[in-house]
């Protein structure tokens, strides 16, 4: 889980410093090799080097939307959607000035984007991933192999 500090000032003019909690799952990334063009690591290398600037910005928004969640107080989840209402939090998010502030600073500086990734993208999901395409339990698409598994 990557704790973002974000200084900002609200709607009513009041200047703030929260923090942010962003993180994905290792289910949530196999989930994004197995469902994104190319797979995970190809989506991201998207990001990266997109010289196409709407393209560039719908992509930066759903990494930054999917991985925004909250830890429970018992520090045994991290929540995405309400429990009641099945809306994504991020919902929520989006509309406040700390989402610009952010959005900004990462598209706008590649240090820090790299630094949210890196944070983001647990090492050991990557890592898990990149291991089974060299075993060949998925191919470089993102398909799934089950013959091989």
């Amino acid at each position: 889980m990557y704790i973002k500090t974000i200084e900002y000032t609200d709607f009513d003019g009041n200047k703030r410093k929260e923090d942010f909690y962003f993180h994905f799952e290792p289910a949530e990334l196999m989930e994004m090799e197995l469902t994104k063009e190319g797979g995970f690591d190809k989506w991201i290398a998207k990001i990266a080097n997109a010289q196409n600037t709407p393209e560039l910005i719908r992509l930066w928004k759903d990494f930054i939307l999917n991985a925004y969640g909250e830890k429970s107080l018992d520090g045994k989840s991290f929540i995405k959607e309400d429990p009641v209402t099945g809306r994504r939090l991020s919902d929520a998010f989006k509309q406040t000035a700390a989402y610009s502030v952010l959005f900004m600073e990462l598209s706008t500086n590649d240090e820090s984007a790299a630094e949210f990734i890196n944070n983001v993208v647990p090492r050991e999901a990557a890592d898990a991933i990149e291991k089974a395409k060299a075993e060949g339990k998925l191919e470089e698409s993102g398909i799934y192999q089950l013959s091989k598994s």
